[in-house]
């Protein structure tokens, strides 16, 4: 078995989407079985590309390029579940990066596990996008997407508590504040499949926010830093603009954010 680093590498430099996935999924099955058998695997260290190999589809745009369709029309929906598909194969290099990337900090096993499986989870989240869009007679890259997904990652690619700040506390945090009007979209037209696709995503993606809570309080610890103090300055430093309600409060206490956490940051200072 290789050394999980140069798995996470080897993910990131997967250019199709399917495949980056079922590669994912591989490596976290192998990870899973070495850790019940009681073998630690090796961390070990790697060289991880500044941007994750992509596809030559879809191509990449600016957010402002980006057409906007109406939700609830046909097309509306069908673009709805492109972006969450490009949101979602942007997660699975995210948390594949998180280990590759900083293996010069030593870790508790218990960080490698939790961003396996979120890597796992995201996997899985990807393909039910795919098999949507696919239901409905589309794909993954038949329309532009945004090109500044990654630019979190290049901005904290040197600062680990960064990452967690920005990436599961900030970004997938929002994910819980629109998943839920996302699936009322899909209710309403009766789509079974998307509504039960993005239910499950909804549901894991707490644990994924919650990880992201869990570590950074960790090394708050590990640095005696408070937590809030810390997170408010390096969502300031990293993240561009103000947070913007509404807030799902109840799903971000559940994955260990309080509302004193996020509010303050409403205000760009």
């Amino acid at each position: 078995m290789i050394a999980l680093a140069q798995m996470a590498e080897n993910v990131l430099r997967t250019a199709d989407g399917r495949e980056k996935t079922a590669l994912s999924h591989q490596y976290a099955a192998e990870w899973r079985a070495a850790r019940a058998a009681g073998e630690p695997p090796e961390i070990g260290t790697s060289n991880p590309p500044l941007r994750p190999a992509r596809p030559e589809r879809p191509e990449l745009l600016s957010p402002r390029d980006v057409p906007h369709r109406k939700p609830g029309s046909p097309e509306g929906r069908i673009a709805l579940l492109h972006a969450v598909a490009h949101i979602e194969l942007n997660a699975v290099d995210l948390h594949w990066d998180i280990i590759a990337r900083f293996t010069d900090i030593k870790m508790p096993m218990g960080f490698y596990d939790d961003w396996v499986s979120a890597a796992d989870d995201e996997s899985k989240h990807f393909n039910l996008m795919c098999d949507c869009l696919e239901a409905l007679g589309s794909h993954y890259g038949a329309l532009p997407a945004h090109a500044g997904m990654w630019r979190a990652a290049e901005d904290t690619m040197d600062d680990f508590m960064g990452r967690l700040a920005v990436v599961p506390m900030v970004l997938e945090a929002r994910g819980l504040d629109v998943t839920p009007n996302m699936i009322q979209v899909f209710k309403s037209a009766k789509a079974k499949k998307a509504v039960e696709a993005l239910e499950t995503i909804y549901a894991e993606e707490v644990a994924h926010v919650a990880y992201g809570s869990k570590w950074f309080h960790f090394l708050c610890g590990r640095h005696e830093l408070d937590p809030k103090e810390a997170f408010h300055g390096l969502v300031r430093k990293y993240f561009h603009g103000a947070l913007k309600p509404p807030f799902n409060e109840e799903k971000r206490a559940e994955a260990g954010i309080p509302p004193d956490f996020y509010w303050p940051l409403t205000e760009n200072l």
